[in-house]
């Protein structure tokens, strides 16, 4: 009986024991005492985790901060010698700017007869320069004298078509005769010349109109010429002096402009550009 109770029981279910200096293998179908410990990453370590990349750029580093302000500058320098080589690219093919410069207190015009006109050509331009300008002093006085006669009972209408000869006279004699002939002069252009002859003797004739002012637009006495000045000396002496210093005025500028017509002819026929 005593020799049962070593024996195994089949139906027992006793754990073996496990040496613990072995190498962690245990026979098939045993249990180990020990359990497995499983370690939880939470995330690291596994298979199939997602790596995350820290990019060494968004780090302030100041070597490659100066190497874009470096860039950055250089590429300044780089067009700025683009635009220096355009403009002395410009300047050696002659190609003058018009930047407006006159008059140097408010510049609304382009003008430079000391730098961009032949000295050949730079009195003559000057004497039309000084045509020019005569004209936009007549009518200016010629507004000034036409008031002088509306305020002793010539009407207001003279005043308006005066105030319309100034404000039309003036930029239109810049653009259709001056301009082009200083373009002429500038670039020695026939076409030019043979626009600034066009209307300069339309200018003329105007001139010719203004001077003697026939009785045909409210009697003429819009424009201060002789029949306008005798016909008020008569009736007011201070309105006949102020139209007869606007009629000298215009014979003035009449010849000065012949004058110029005259000195343009022959130098444009010099020059072989008109016959």
């Amino acid at each position: 009986m005593k020799s049962h109770r070593n024996d195994p029981n089949p139906f027992d279910e006793e754990e073996q024991e496990v040496n613990p200096f072995s190498n962690g293998s245990a026979a098939p179908g045993s249990k180990s005492r020990f359990p497995k410990m499983v370690a939880d990453t939470l995330g690291f370590g596994q298979k199939h985790d997602a790596t995350v990349d820290i990019p060494l750029d968004t780090m302030n580093d100041p070597k490659k901060k100066e190497k874009e302000l470096a860039a950055w500058e250089a590429d300044l320098k780089r067009r700025e010698r683009e635009i220096k080589r355009r403009e002395d690219a410009v300047a050696t093919a002659g190609v003058p700017s018009d930047d407006k410069n006159w008059p140097p207190f408010f510049p609304i015009i382009h003008h430079d007869i000391a730098n961009e006109i032949p000295p050949n050509a730079q009195r003559l331009q000057y004497l039309a320069f000084a045509s020019w300008l005569g004209i936009v002093l007549c009518l200016v006085f010629n507004i000034v004298a036409v008031i002088v006669c509306w305020i002793k009972g010539g009407g207001v209408k003279i005043f308006f078509l005066a105030t319309i000869y100034a404000l039309l006279g003036c930029p239109l004699s810049y653009f259709l005769w001056y301009r082009p002939l200083y373009r002429a002069m500038r670039t020695d252009s026939a076409l030019k010349f043979g626009w600034f002859f066009l209307f300069y003797l339309i200018h003329i004739v105007f001139c010719i109109f203004a001077a003697i002012a026939p009785p045909i637009v409210f009697h003429g006495k819009s424009l201060t010429g002789i029949l306008a000045t005798v016909d008020v000396f008569s009736d007011n002496v201070l309105v006949g002096c102020s139209c007869q210093f606007s009629q000298n005025n215009f014979f003035g500028d009449f010849l000065l402009i012949s004058q110029k017509l005259l000195f343009v002819k022959l130098y444009a026929t010099w020059a072989g550009l008109v016959f």
